[in-house]
């Protein structure tokens, strides 16, 4: 199973388990009322980059280029509390500081196979981070323009309802909007 296939069934798997946080910030409420942490432009160039290596572009644009660390931002400053914010900030500092002592750069700096070892690594070690950020980065995704348009079989105005299509072979799965 390639990394694509498994993001797909990590999608399917998402609709009954989605955390309220993430529910929330779908339907567009913002339900932290209290403070934020305030995202750099360093910390916004390491989402993207640890996006991007959980669903890298291939065929497809991958999560960098469907600015899924925008989403990420915005969930976590609307949708948690200032220490669950703290936490999951802490997760993605403590990636980069394992990329420091490791390599001796940061995460962003690394080229790719060495981002991609940092991140089995990080999943070992960091793992509650590392599932929040992959949560976060497959719902960004498909819920963005690219990947509903081209990571999806993308359909503005389905017409008649056919509850049995089969799909034909390679067919990507359909977008639900």
């Amino acid at each position: 199973m390639n990394r694509r296939e498994s993001i797909e069934r990590i999608t399917l798997m998402l609709g009954g388990v989605m955390s309220t946080q993430l529910t929330a910030s779908l339907m567009g409420q913002a339900i932290n009322e209290g403070a934020s942490i305030e995202v750099d432009e360093a910390q916004r160039r390491l989402l993207a980059e640890l996006a991007d290596v959980i669903i890298p572009t291939t065929d497809t644009p991958g999560a960098k280029a469907a600015g899924v660390e925008e989403f990420i931002i915005r969930v976590m400053r609307d949708c948690y509390v200032l220490e669950d914010q703290k936490t999951f900030y802490a997760g993605l500092a403590k990636l980069d500081a394992a990329c420091l002592a490791t390599h001796g750069r940061g995460f962003v700096d690394l080229d790719e196979a060495r981002k991609i070892e940092m991140v089995k690594d990080a999943i070992k070690t960091n793992k509650a981070f590392f599932v929040q950020m992959r949560e976060f980065t497959v719902t960004g995704y498909f819920i963005s323009e690219i990947g509903a348009t081209q990571a999806l079989e993308y359909l503005p105005i389905p017409g008649k309802f056919l509850g049995d299509v089969p799909m034909k072979p390679g067919q990507k799965a359909w977008a639900i909007r």
